[in-house]
């Protein structure tokens, strides 16, 4: 696709130089041999367009270079630059015209000789500079090009240019002698005019002036990718052909990167499809939706903390949640290390959801989440106490502590917490833990489920 660019632009270019040279060269001659200002002036405003023409040919081979280590937008402003650069030189032209036009005015020059070739020349001028304006529009439009649009905007001046000249000829040979002066004037002002229709789309895009309509477009086509929360702030430009756009996205806080990766393709997709050329920044922030799940939220302070986890389990019971955990770590990690690693994790889920919270943290499969339960009674605690008590005495785990019961409609849940080396693994502690929790479950079948947490002796 860049190459055929650069192909059409190069092409269009190069047959406008000889186009322009030719009919410049034949106004500027009848121009001087019937004494006409006006044609001398249309003449001198084709010369600059054979300039103007051959820096586009020039500045588009330019222009389409790819980005560089000095250049990190490309090269797409030389052609805004070069086209400042030929406004300049029209606006001193229509000066020089007007000056010239005006001294005629009040000396009152004899009127230029009036014969058929300079008609036959501006006719043939005409012919040709509606047919390169045409094709040059029609390549600007396709190459989203400055430079060939300047250019084509050049010889459409120099269709109605030439008409003003046929007019004023057409004046003189009737008779009145300031024709061709008054046509001179209607040239430098179509040339002030155009210049200043150009300058201004120049300048905007020198001063990174969003297109018209590409903000909306953009915004659009983002957000109707899948995915998508928000769009936060979304700026454009132009740098040549190519839209720079650049888009801070609200994505969800529970996507994984893989799926926030997936939406930013889409997003670049959707942009070039609305735009064209577009290079697309792509910036995601993960915000909380109002519909979050406890498990979601605590799934994401995990992944935050760079851990897995998983069979996060949830209980309400009556404004104090309990949260259960099954944490994945080095099966060989000494207990001190993993018990760090659960603590910190315990307390960024603590300063999330506040002090009405109790996590426990363990290492084996956990069942769904139940429903809502209540404390037992402190004598069935009790009883469930010293038979943990009783089971760790044949382990290498001890010191249970922390012991509550809570009553469900698919049965008691049994917390506790107890002590091991700290040099034991993980891998031993879990072990010795599972043998605890399948001793109780063997004793009191009324416990659906029994979620330990080990931890090190105190310092």
């Amino acid at each position: 696709m860049g190459e055929h660019v650069h192909t059409v632009k190069t092409r269009v270019a190069a047959i406008s130089v000889f186009a322009s040279a030719g009919m410049a060269a034949a106004k500027f001659i009848v121009g001087i041999l019937i004494g006409s200002l006006a044609l001398v002036s249309e003449a001198l405003h084709s010369s600059v367009d054979v300039i103007a023409t051959i820096i586009t040919w020039m500045v588009v081979r330019v222009s389409d270079l790819p980005a560089d280590e000095e250049h990190h937008y490309g090269h797409g402003k030389f052609e805004s630059v070069s086209a400042l650069g030929v406004i300049a030189v029209l606006y001193v032209l229509a000066g020089g015209i007007l000056v010239e036009s005006f001294s005629r005015l009040r000396q009152g020059a004899p009127p230029p000789t009036i014969s058929a070739i300079p008609f036959v020349v501006l006719l043939l001028d005409i012919g040709v500079n509606f047919w390169r304006a045409r094709a040059l529009h029609r390549a600007a439009r396709e190459t989203r090009s400055q430079a060939l649009a300047a250019d084509a905007l050049h010889f459409a001046s120099d269709v109605l240019g030439s008409i003003a000249v046929i007019i004023g000829l057409g004046l003189s040979g009737l008779g009145f002698w300031w024709g061709d002066s008054a046509a001179a004037i209607a040239v430098a002002i179509m040339i002030a005019a155009l210049g200043l229709r150009m300058a201004r789309s120049t300048v905007e895009t020198l001063l990174d002036r969003a297109p018209e309509g590409a903000s909306e477009k953009a915004r659009h086509a983002i957000e109707q990718v899948t995915g998508v929360v928000d769009v936060e702030r979304l700026r454009v430009r132009m740098v040549g052909p190519t839209h720079f756009v650049d888009a801070i996205v609200k994505v969800p806080r529970t996507y994984p990167i893989d799926r926030v990766d997936e939406i930013k393709r889409k997003v670049q997709a959707a942009v070039r499809a609305d735009l064209g050329d577009a290079d697309v920044t792509f910036t995601s922030v993960p915000v909380a939706l109002d519909n979050e799940s406890v498990r979601e939220r605590i799934m994401v302070i995990a992944r935050n903390s760079g851990l897995a986890v998983h069979h996060v389990t949830v209980h309400d019971l009556g404004g104090t949640l309990t949260v259960s955990i099954d944490l994945e770590v080095d099966g060989e990690m000494a207990l001190t290390a993993a018990h760090d690693i659960a603590h910190r994790l315990e307390r960024n889920i603590g300063e999330e959801f506040g002090a009405d919270l109790e996590v426990d943290t363990h290492i084996e499969p956990l069942e769904p989440e139940l429903p809502f339960g209540t404390d037992a009674a402190p004598d069935r605690i009790a009883t469930i106490r010293d038979a943990l008590a009783r089971f760790a005495a044949a382990t290498e785990v001890r010191d249970i502590h922390n012991v509550r019961v809570r009553d469900t409609d698919a049965g008691e849940i049994v917390n506790f917490h107890c002590r091991a080396e700290p040099s034991m693994s993980v891998t031993k502690v879990h072990e010795n833990v599972d043998e605890i929790e399948r001793a109780l479950r063997r004793a009191f079948p009324s416990v659906k489920r029994v979620i330990s947490h080990a931890e090190p002796p105190h310092a």
